[in-house]
């Protein structure tokens, strides 16, 4: 493991060292993760931008293209604890955060914590589940803690939720509802791989091992919880220049009346979209945010903060569209 980050220390160019620790720390986790998930960078990316700013992610993708992995996988990098709940219609809320119990030995109640207190949970198809279960995350998502019988129970740090939903099979699904879809930073889309990585998956799995997984054993753990923790109060240190903070809140606004959006981004949009930029920067070994921080994540922190009209989705239109055309009338400054 790497020393640990210390964030009492005062001279500028200790506090530059700092950030640099904490860039390189992020990026032997990145190529740690690598070892294990063929291609999909850009999700990497931007899970691990998510777990930098204190955020929870929404992955959309078609099973089989390593979500559980990644999470796995990352939680590997910093020795975390890490729990999959898979959402179905009869999951119930106490499933979830779990319960209080009655010892009859001891005439008490004890409370039973449920698998949302890791540092990294996995809400797999979170859509399968009635609103009431998957309304169980919301405490723990805004509030870092779980109410149980009248308790509070806070969850450990880091936390982060990554939730996935099937963009295809919508049969027997609940939609996530906007003041939950606005809970998490960004939402992740997850493709295919390319001809080579394909190739290279096909050979890592099938090389004389049995089964279709591929495995995190030989993964290093390179810091601990503390170390990761320590690194986002660093992030929240990113400095941001005026003129940015305008920026985002211009390409923010001009979400809620551009022509074929219902409904725009709220005020955390804007949030989101500096938190994320924030991280961006520490993992290009920056202590400040430049514009391309805020461009390259405008489409993953607000693609589900947006409704299109009807109209729009018929002519076969996309969020990431819209986005990509807002971006460019809006003038980014020179900083």
């Amino acid at each position: 493991m790497t020393d640990p980050i210390s964030l009492s220390k005062a001279p500028e160019d200790d506090n530059l060292s700092a950030f640099r620790l904490a860039t390189q720390s992020v990026r032997r986790m990145q190529r740690e993760i690598g070892k294990a998930l063929v291609g999909q960078q850009d999700a990497v990316t931007q899970v691990l931008v998510s777990l930098l700013a204190g955020g929870h992610v929404l992955v959309e993708g078609v099973p089989g293209l390593g979500k559980t992995l990644l999470v796995r996988a990352l939680a590997k990098t910093f020795g975390g604890t890490f729990n999959r709940i898979q959402f179905t219609p009869d999951l119930m809320p106490s499933d979830v955060t779990g319960h209080a119990l009655y010892d009859l030995k001891s005439e008490q109640f004890h409370v039973r914590r449920g698998p949302v207190f890791s540092h990294l949970v996995l809400a797999d198809e979170i859509n399968r589940a009635p609103a009431k279960t998957q309304a169980a995350l919301l405490e723990a998502m805004q509030e870092y803690q779980v109410t149980i019988d009248g308790q509070a129970c806070p969850l450990p740090r880091p936390f982060l939720v990554m939730a996935t939903q099937n963009p295809i099979e919508q049969e027997g699904t609940y939609p996530l509802p906007e003041a939950q879809l606005d809970r998490f930073l960004l939402k992740v889309v997850i493709g295919y791989p390319t001809l080579q990585e394909e190739q290279r998956l096909l050979s890592l799995v099938t090389d004389g091992k049995m089964g279709d997984t591929l495995d995190i054993d030989a993964l290093q753990t390179l810091i601990s919880p503390e170390e990761l923790h320590a690194i986002q109060l660093l992030v929240a240190q990113v400095r941001i220049d005026p003129a940015l903070r305008d920026y985002a809140a211009q390409i923010v606004r001009s979400t809620r009346d551009w022509p074929g959006i219902d409904i725009g981004a709220g005020p955390r949009g804007g949030i989101a979209l500096l938190r994320a930029a924030r991280a961006s920067a520490l993992l290009d070994d920056r202590d400040y945010v430049i514009p391309d921080d805020i461009k390259q994540l405008a489409a993953p922190t607000l693609r589900h903060r947006l409704v299109l009209s009807p109209e729009l989705e018929m002519e076969g239109q996309h969020t990431d569209d819209v986005i990509a055309a807002i971006l460019q009338s809006v003038a980014a400054p020179r900083v």
